[in-house]
């Protein structure tokens, strides 16, 4: 009996391209005839420092990366960048700006406060739909960097364009949309994300920074936070997580044989709009409370609105359980806000994605007799 097909929409770690799967299954006992397994080589021996090097290479094409920008793969998740953007960047005028737009730029923000004086841009809120109108923001010049969540995947809140931090350097959390779309680097001092959304499995966070920002670390920074010292040692100055990185550069070459990141963001605006569209189509049954401006293309948080209100919770359990007997798992809101989340990461086809979007329609029709 063939085993069900399962269609994961989980916010992370996410689903990985079944091409990249099998070529680990292949590679696994044996790497490249050297007899031992990936999991047991040396970081030190020439066959991973031919890893590290590529994967770096790889992906400085794959975003066209400029060379005064350096790619460090470190440990600790963006949780861990959370300390390590202020532990590295505060320091030049003990200032910094965050434009809090939802769980994530909020718990760095918090993070932050630890190591010099924070300034929130936008004014308070318990409730994220978007940034709020620009004659609202209230930044500080003598900043000594502007932070933001390029992507907020709790509340499925996206940054349609870069916001102007009129010359501050601009820090990005990109976690859960990296490698989605191109990226202007003439707009951003350092660019971090984990892999474990679009890049690869837990363990390893991408940070992208610009050579002049480096050597302001605080004094209690310590070294395996320090991006100079990390840079400096090519990433390689502790242990790194070797088989993590090993798996990214394979996604490195899977995203450049499915056309880059023209295609990926193709995909992006093409998986969204079967989600978006439906929701319309289903005359507000189904609702994302976002502002349409803000949408995220990447992790659609969704409720459902019956007419008899008192039915919500009990509609969105069934619409779960239907969804997991289909094989579609994951799609389980984050405990803080609840409902429905679909996260239409690369690893997840168009096919997948339409499939969600075919049962909304069905759920839809069933619920209103």
């Amino acid at each position: 009996m063939a085993a069900k097909k399962i269609l994961n929409f989980g916010a992370g770690p996410a689903k990985l391209p079944q091409e990249v799967l099998q070529k680990v299954q292949r590679e696994l006992i044996d790497y490249h005839g050297e007899g031992i397994s990936i999991l047991e080589m040396s970081h030190r021996s020439k066959t991973y420092a031919g890893i590290n090097d590529g994967a770096q290479q790889k992906l400085r094409l794959l975003l066209n990366i400029p060379e005064n920008f350096k790619i460090l793969f470190l440990q600790g998740g963006g949780t861990g960048q959370f300390a390590s953007v202020p532990l590295n960047l505060i320091g030049k005028t003990g200032k910094a700006d965050y434009i809090v737009t939802g769980n994530w730029s909020r718990l760095a923000a918090k993070e932050a406060e630890q190591y010099g004086k924070v300034n929130y841009v936008l004014p308070e809120t318990k409730t994220f739909i978007g940034p709020p109108p620009k004659d609202q923001w209230k930044f500080t010049p003598d900043a000594s960097y502007v932070y933001i969540c390029d992507n907020e995947t709790v509340y499925g809140v996206e940054y349609p364009e870069v916001p102007d931090t009129n010359g501050v350097p601009l820090v990005a959390d990109m976690s859960s949309n990296f490698l989605t779309r191109t990226i202007d680097f003439s707009k951003y001092g350092a660019i971090f994300a984990g892999a474990q959304k679009n890049v690869g499995p837990a363990g390893v966070t991408i940070v992208i920074i610009r050579e002049d920002l480096l050597n302001n670390a605080l004094p209690v920074c310590p070294t395996v936070l320090n991006y100079t010292i990390m840079a400096r040692d090519n990433s390689l100055h502790n242990t790194p997580p070797v088989f993590s990185i090993y798996v990214m550069d394979l996604v490195f070459n899977w995203i450049k044989s499915q056309g880059g990141l023209k295609e990926m963001n193709r995909r992006s605006q093409v998986k969204s709009g079967l989600i978006y569209d439906t929701m319309i189509a289903t005359k507000g049954f189904y609702s994302c409370p976002v502002n349409k401006s803000s949408r995220s293309r990447i992790n659609i948080p969704f409720r459902i609105v019956p007419a008899d209100v008192a039915k919500q919770a009990e509609l969105e359990e069934k619409f779960l359980a239907g969804a997991e007997d289909l094989g579609m798992i994951q799609l389980k809101g984050h405990r803080s806000v609840g409902g429905i989340r679909a996260s239409l990461y690369n690893a997840v086809g168009v096919e997948d994605v339409q499939a969600l979007a075919d049962y909304m329609t069905n759920f839809y029709e069933t619920a209103s007799k």
